[in-house]
């Protein structure tokens, strides 16, 4: 081969390297480079503002206190995060099950609808710290109460949202269907079920952070769970002792538990939407 062609081929290849580098730098700035810098400057902030001010740990701690804090107790978090976890999940599960259920139910018959829906509105506006004792007195303290009260919290998202969906369908598609003499229960699941899944995987995004806070709320109305605290007991303990770096700990845990989840239930909505949906199409610009 003519050494002509060979030092083309590898100035092809040199240019080609060179813009998948300047394409993942692009991808870099524009996505993460933002957060990056903003969640770099929220940490020095946190980190000066209680030395400027002359806070102690125990009122203001600084990132270094709650990180220390995590190391010191990690045992502790994690055996809270992990009952907090199947707590959630149990929950999430029931209604999401639940939830879907009850929706394609309501969706069937208008009269069910006009005759069931409201009570599930009312459910949703009652405060569950007025509902817990009741909870606790029907299901006893613990674990079953704290999945009790998750699955309330995050049982009105899905049905609102499932709801709406199956009631959307296109009017067209819908008169398609009754040309083609589609029974009833045919149009639920070949049409309105399939139209509904956006809406239905907005609800289940609501609903697995709700899941989350119903848990660790349920803690602290219905005692621990599986005969050990979660983060909600674990949470009460720190506030106790004025622990106030472990209690940042427990929040910021929290908190990624309900991103990591969000994130989760988001991968599955890609990959049931990503084929078809304009919502989780990925759009190039």
């Amino acid at each position: 081969m003519p050494s002509a062609d060979v030092s083309k081929k590898v100035a092809i290849k040199a240019i080609a390297r060179s813009k998948s580098r300047q394409t993942r730098w692009s991808h870099f700035q524009h996505v993460y480079l933002g957060p990056l810098i903003a969640f770099i400057l929220f940490l020095s902030v946190w980190q000066l503002l209680p030395l400027l001010l002359g806070m102690p740990h125990y009122i203001f701690p600084k990132p270094t206190d709650v990180w220390n804090a995590t190391i010191n107790s990690w045992n502790i978090l994690w055996e809270a995060v992990r009952i907090t976890v199947l707590e959630s999940v149990i929950g999430f599960f029931l209604s999401a099950i639940i939830g879907i259920s009850v929706s394609v139910l309501l969706a069937s018959s208008k009269i069910l609808e006009r005759s069931i829906y409201p009570y599930a509105i009312i459910l949703q506006t009652i405060p569950v710290v007025a509902i817990a004792p009741i909870v606790v007195i029907w299901f006893g303290s613990g674990f079953n109460s704290i999945i009790v009260i998750s699955f309330l919290i995050g049982f009105f998202p899905v049905i609102s949202n499932t709801l709406m969906g199956l009631n959307s369908v296109d009017k067209n598609m819908d008169e398609l269907f009754t040309l083609y003499n589609a029974s009833k229960w045919q149009k639920m699941w070949k049409l309105r079920i399939p139209a509904a899944l956006p809406y239905m995987m907005a609800g289940l995004k609501v609903s697995c952070t709700l899941s989350i806070v119903g848990a660790i709320v349920g803690e602290y109305v219905a005692g621990v769970g599986g005969g050990k605290g979660g983060l909600g007991y674990a949470i009460t303990v720190a506030a106790i002792q004025v622990n106030t770096s472990f209690l940042f700990a427990c929040g910021i845990a929290a908190a990624i538990l309900g991103i990591g989840f969000y994130l989760l239930v988001s991968l599955l909505s890609k990959y049931l939407l990503g084929s078809w949906h304009e919502s989780a199409m990925k759009v190039d610009k």
